[in-house]
């Protein structure tokens, strides 16, 4: 089947369940002042963050092809960012943690191709254009920062959500759209701020998947580097924001040293942060993640890492000491006194790998029912059953065609008859098929003979547990696409209207048709129609001085009669300054 967006050596290793996350690039809808509000907050980024940001910024904007003029075309930026093995695709703002960190383990860049409006030009609860192609792509320019931030995928897709974590998402998600969108009522905007907030206080105990998004905020979002008390930005949302990138500065953002620590320290996507971490390299970024990788039911596995994963409700893979994986929604875990697990269970539709690829014969249409399956030694043999030879297994009368029965350390009891056994390359038993078979546990049957073949994985202990399929072929369309969407701007006749003025103004410096008297007559419109603009008498001002006209000094005064405007006498300021030393 053809897909919906341009494949190059990069997206086309994107796995298929990602595909329904990209979306075409709505480029035709950024309005002509969408695109003054870009070259107005790249001017001024280019300009400050020269000052400020890590040197690998202003380096990364002409290596990524982002132009200071115009809103960049997904396509173009594509055809550059394959140069340093990277690609970007459109998304519909937020999507969900795993598929964002997923996309990064590929080495793609999602970018949510929203506009911010005018009125959120400093700063915007959603994420957009500006924050993705002009925050995060120049940094990755960086090598020792692009593995960085593909490792950091590689690890958080695996990290494992709370059953609360989704429903933080989705609120989330509402309110920046919300927010975002001009025609959104106060009362919608209050009553998703509310969920917010009474979600965040009680989300219980940081999962995995929270954790780890903490540490991608303090570090991909909102990371600051080098001397504590003389940082440099290097976070995508201070790059994005000329509010907060010059707030960040300040002595009243408290700067502290980046450690594990912050996987600790939540946000609020909603305001500017009272706190940043400041890493002394970016080497220092991949230690910290090491250091959290081994705190992770991935690395450590066991009975802590199988109870996230029922915790989780979602789909999960446990991995055992032969290797065998076993992919599913868990649903229960039988422990001994010792708190070592001895069964696990699966409910539903399961699949069972060896190395990330589906073992034969064992995807979702045989274990539609689900999967259980005890763990540890047999009871009185020190030999666990993976490290039997052909030999040892006939001795213990382990072998196709006998009638066994194998009682567990923890009490598990398999009786059956052998069928088969299935082992790795090395010829080590990963699993062992019987027919009329019993397994209880006590007094509970786990698994009676009239439901069929009764498949045991082999493995003495859990080595990992993670989220998401071992193999991801195995499950086919996985991950779900918000039922919310991102709210398309109704604008007025006189919006429309004065976005052709911007259009005029736009074409004139493109095509370098500027005359004094087509300002003028922007200027009488602006003037009289439209007297809370200021952006656009900005850009008229610019093209007078830049040729010399006189109605520059007529702009001048009417811009700073609209610094009376408290909701944007910075901007103008901070334009007119630009333009000053321009």
């Amino acid at each position: 089947m053809e897909s919906h967006f341009e494949l190059n050596d990069v997206t086309k290793k994107l796995p298929k369940h990602l595909h329904k996350f990209v979306v075409k690039q709505p480029y035709d809808e950024y309005t002509s002042q969408n695109q003054a509000v870009w070259r107005y907050v790249m001017r001024m980024n280019v300009d400050y963050l020269g000052k400020v940001a890590h040197s690998s910024y202003i380096k990364g904007l002409e290596k990524t092809g982002i132009s200071v003029e115009n809103i960049p075309y997904m396509e173009g930026m594509n055809r550059i960012l394959k140069e340093i093995g990277w690609a970007a695709v459109s998304v519909d703002g937020f999507i969900p943690p795993n598929a964002f960190m997923e996309f990064q383990a590929y080495n793609v860049l999602v970018i949510a191709s929203d506009m911010r409006t005018i009125d959120h030009i400093e700063y915007t609860p959603a994420p957009d254009i500006i924050h993705e192609a002009a925050g995060h792509a120049p940094i990755i320019a960086n090598p020792e920062y692009s593995e960085y931030l593909r490792r950091f995928g590689e690890i958080g897709s695996k990290a494992i959500s709370s059953s609360k974590d989704y429903e933080m998402y989705e609120a989330i998600r509402l309110l920046s759209i919300l927010k975002e969108n001009p025609n959104s009522t106060q009362n919608e905007i209050n009553e998703a701020q509310e969920k917010v907030e009474w979600l965040q206080d009680n989300m219980g105990e940081l999962s995995e998947m929270a954790q780890i998004r903490n540490l991608h905020w303090w570090t991909v979002e909102y990371g600051l580097i080098g001397d504590v008390n003389d940082p440099r930005i290097y976070g995508a949302g201070l790059l994005s924001s000329i509010g907060e990138s010059a707030w960040c500065m300040k002595d009243e953002v408290k700067k502290v040293p980046y450690s594990i620590d912050a996987a600790n320290v939540s946000f609020d996507i909603t305001k500017p942060q009272p706190q940043l971490f400041v890493t002394p390299n970016f080497s220092h970024l991949s230690l910290v993640l090491n250091e959290f990788a081994n705190t992770m039911a991935l690395r450590t596995g066991g009975l802590k890492g199988v109870e996230k994963l029922i915790d989780s409700k979602s789909l999960g893979t446990i991995e055992l000491s032969t290797g065998v994986q076993v992919s599913g929604v868990f649903t229960n875990v039988i422990k001994d006194e010792k708190n070592r697990v001895i069964y696990i269970q699966t409910t539903g539709s399961t699949a069972l790998s060896n190395r990330d690829k589906e073992l034969i014969g064992h995807g979702i249409e045989y274990h539609a029912e689900g999967f259980g399956s005890p763990i540890g030694k047999l009871k009185g043999i020190n030999l666990p059953i993976e490290d039997m030879s052909p030999r040892d297994l006939e001795a213990y009368g382990i072998y196709e065609g006998k009638q066994v029965q194998l009682e567990f350390e923890g009490g598990v009891k398999v009786i059956g008859e052998v069928i088969t056994g299935t082992r790795d390359l090395r010829g080590r038993i990963q699993l062992v098929s019987f027919k009329n078979c019993t397994v209880t546990h006590r007094d509970k049957v786990l698994f009676h003979p009239d439901w069929g073949i009764y498949d045991m994985a082999v493995g003495k202990e859990i080595k990992a547990a993670y989220s998401g399929p071992a193999d991801v072929n195995s499950f086919g369309d996985i991950g779900k696409v918000s039922e919310t969407k991102t709210h398309k701007i109704n604008y007025s006749k006189a919006e429309k209207e004065l976005y052709k003025l911007y259009n005029e103004v736009r074409v004139m410096r493109e095509e370098n048709t500027i005359s004094e008297e087509k300002i003028k007559t922007i200027f009488l419109k602006l003037q009289n129609e439209y007297k809370n603009d200021w952006l656009l008498p900005l850009e008229l001002l610019e093209l007078s001085i830049i040729n010399n006209f006189f109605v520059k000094e007529e702009l001048k005064v009417y811009i700073e009669s609209l610094k009376s405007n408290k909701s944007y006498k910075s901007l103008i300021e901070n334009g007119l300054n630009l333009l000053s030393h321009n």
